[in-house]
């Protein structure tokens, strides 16, 4: 099984009054709230928590896209991806991702996320949300009901662009390029392709068929994800298909300590802002007309987005925590309490990507350190070996060729020496 360290990378001081006061922490966030100084120190905390995570072991490290909110200031992942490719060597670069109906033309996805590919010597895994209704109906002002057929047709211009041996014209239904032709070319042949979901059966299906990864994002633990993992996995059958536990994935927000005790008085806090604040969404942003298709619908399934906003909507500060506990929704414990449950969340669901919240809400940095540690040390050897004899990890980035013109490798290092060698 892939262990990856997944940062939302959320603004640490709304005020307490947060919810009693403010309508949303999504689209129409006041903007005065934010302090550029504490951003400074915000981003570059979170680059050096996942920096470290790198280091510590776990097999890969992920960002996301999202804009004008405070629950996760990543409006360009790709930004902090590149900081990551240069400073960190072996751990997978996870974009999830680029919301691809975003761009016009979503060449430039193709363009950057080569780049990125080519930086980190061929660690990138592209993921493509679809995107969820806040950023990109309202922050971005997309329709809402063309917004899904614009994302395929995004993400297949990325992928023949990186495909292709040569220039060619793209006639799409809202992207006409007379020369497509990507500079720089990934150095994996096409890196794995990822795709987030939330609830919809359209992204069960997308994923089944084309042999993407179905990487669902719960916010409220596994059991209110299971219908919509059980979905994929529906249509996975229903194909024929091959039922490889590394064709899924799963978020799990995580908080380990020696003892549950402990970790119900560490985790308490930041899971209370988290759920409080942080998810403070107006309902009304979450569920836009036309976005939810009618196959859904008739499903009866509810994305993450729109019950987080709900549910928000109903939690207290003063017991939020505990109830967030019990239900699951954070997985605390010691490190044995936290890798039994996970190993039989990952088994119940059939996935072999977990992706995990270490940080999460208004963590401090020496809390988060203690709960990468204990997690790298105590609990991700425990879990690592799960799936690894019965099945192949066919979506992981495939790194370097392993025969390289000489000099290739290493040009950080090369550089370096050459100027020491020139004094």
């Amino acid at each position: 099984m892939k262990v990856l360290w997944f940062h939302l990378m959320p603004y640490q001081d709304l005020p307490a009054d947060f919810k009693d006061k403010h309508n949303s922490v999504w689209v129409d966030i006041d903007p005065g709230l934010f302090d550029p100084l504490r951003g400074h120190q915000h981003y570059h905390e979170y680059m050096d928590q996942l920096e470290y995570a790198a280091k510590a072991g776990f097999h890969g490290i992920c960002v996301n896209e999202h804009h004008s909110n405070a629950y996760g200031m990543m409006p360009s992942p790709n930004l902090i991806a590149a900081t990551l490719a240069r400073n960190t060597r072996d751990a997978a670069l996870c974009v999830l991702g680029n919301s691809v109906a975003l761009y016009n033309p979503p060449t430039r996805v193709a363009e950057e996320m080569a780049m990125l590919d080519c930086i980190s010597g061929g660690r990138l895994i592209a993921g493509f949300p679809v995107g969820t209704p806040m950023d990109t109906c309202y922050a971005y002002g997309q329709n809402p009901a063309k917004l899904r057929d614009r994302y395929y047709e995004g993400i297949d211009l990325v992928l023949k662009a990186w495909a292709a041996d040569k220039p060619f014209a793209f006639n799409g239904r809202y992207t006409q390029q007379r020369y497509v032709n990507c500079w720089p070319r990934p150095v994996q042949k096409q890196p794995p392709i990822w795709i987030p979901g939330g609830g919809s059966v359209e992204t069960w299906q997308m994923c089944a068929e084309r042999s993407f990864v179905y990487a669902n994002l719960s916010y409220f633990g596994h059991q209110a994800s299971m219908t919509h993992v059980k979905g994929f996995w529906g249509e996975m059958k229903r194909l024929g298909k091959e039922p490889n536990p590394f064709q899924a994935a799963f978020l799990q927000f995580v908080g380990v300590a020696e003892t549950r005790a402990e970790a119900e008085k560490l985790y308490h806090e930041p899971a209370n802002y988290f759920y409080n604040r942080c998810l403070h969404t107006d309902p009304a942003y979450a569920n836009p007309p036309g976005y939810t298709s009618e196959a859904t619908v008739r499903a009866r399934i509810t994305s993450q987005v729109l019950r987080a906003a709900e549910e928000s909507r109903k939690a207290t500060r003063s017991g939020g925590g505990a109830k967030f506990f019990e239900e699951g929704h954070v997985i605390i414990g010691s490190p044995d309490e936290v890798a039994e449950k996970l190993l039989n969340v990952c088994k119940e669901m059939h996935v072999g990507h977990l992706l995990l919240l270490l940080h999460f809400g208004n963590m401090s940095r020496d809390l988060t350190k203690y709960n990468t540690d204990l997690f790298a040390t105590k609990v991700l050897p425990q879990i690592k070996h799960l799936y690894e004899k019965e099945w192949e990890d066919h979506w992981w980035p495939t790194g370097m060729p392993k025969h390289l013109p000489k000099g290739a490798a290493h040009a950080k290092s090369t550089f370096a020496t050459a100027g020491v060698a020139a004094q």
